[in-house]
């Protein structure tokens, strides 16, 4: 669905007064045609997006918070610091997205290409990415707390200085991953693929560690689940 900037302008004022309780409408951009939109800070909480094209858009500082975005195209968009607090993201096509230092706490994410994202610094606590795409994306700094990453892929992901405590990556592939000096603390990475993985200085108190695959990982100075130094 095409839709003119000018359209554009009057959707995003219409629901701009509906959250204001000021009348306006919803807005409903599902299936619309936004690639390379330039909507820096727009504000569009609760909107319904869901298979939008936002190939290459601008959505810094956007607020997308309990926004529907389920299987929208987003591939090289930049939404670095973007709030998507409780939005719905599942299935999406973020490859290649920069979504540096975003808010995605309780996003659902479930089956999202990631892949080449980059989502240094994002905030993912509690975050659904189940069954995700994450092979070479950028998660160094980022915070993962209680996030469900399993049956997730993160072949090749750079996951440097991550917070990962109870976390549930199992299955998870994280063969060549680097997770060094990352928090594992009561992680799940039961029968997870960590081949030749980086792990050196890693955290994994607590951890369920059952039938992983640590082929050539690197554990060097890594705290094993019991607290003992590897």
């Amino acid at each position: 669905m095409d839709i003119t900037k000018r359209d554009l302008k009057e959707v995003l004022s219409q629901h701009v007064r509906w959250l204001q309780d000021q009348g306006g409408a919803c807005a409903n951009l599902s299936g619309a045609d936004l690639s390379n939109s330039m909507m820096a800070g727009v504000n569009l909480s609760h909107a319904i997006l869901s298979g939008a094209d936002l190939t290459g858009a601008i959505l810094v500082h956007a607020n997308l918070s309990g926004t529907d975005l389920s299987g929208t195209v987003l591939t090289g968009a930049d939404l670095s610091r973007a709030n998507f607090y409780r939005a719905t993201l599942s299935e999406a096509n973020l490859s290649g997205a920069i979504l540096i230092r975003a808010n995605l706490a309780g996003v659902d994410m479930s089956r999202a290409n990631c892949t080449s994202a980059n989502l240094r610094g994002a905030n993912l606590s509690r975050a659904n990415l189940s069954g995700a795409d994450l092979n070479e994306a950028d998660l160094a700094g980022t915070d993962l707390e209680r996030a469900d990453l399993a049956l997730a892929e993160l072949i090749g992901a750079d996951l440097t200085g991550a917070n990962l405590s109870y976390a549930d990556l199992s299955y998870a592939n994280l063969s060549r991953a680097n997770l060094a000096r990352v928090n594992l603390a009561g992680v799940d990475i039961s029968r997870a693929n960590l081949a030749y993985a980086n792990l050196a200085g890693a955290n994994l108190t607590r951890a369920d560690m059952t039938l992983a695959d640590l082929n050539e990982a690197d554990l060097t100075g890594a705290t094993w689940p019991d607290g003992t130094k590897k």
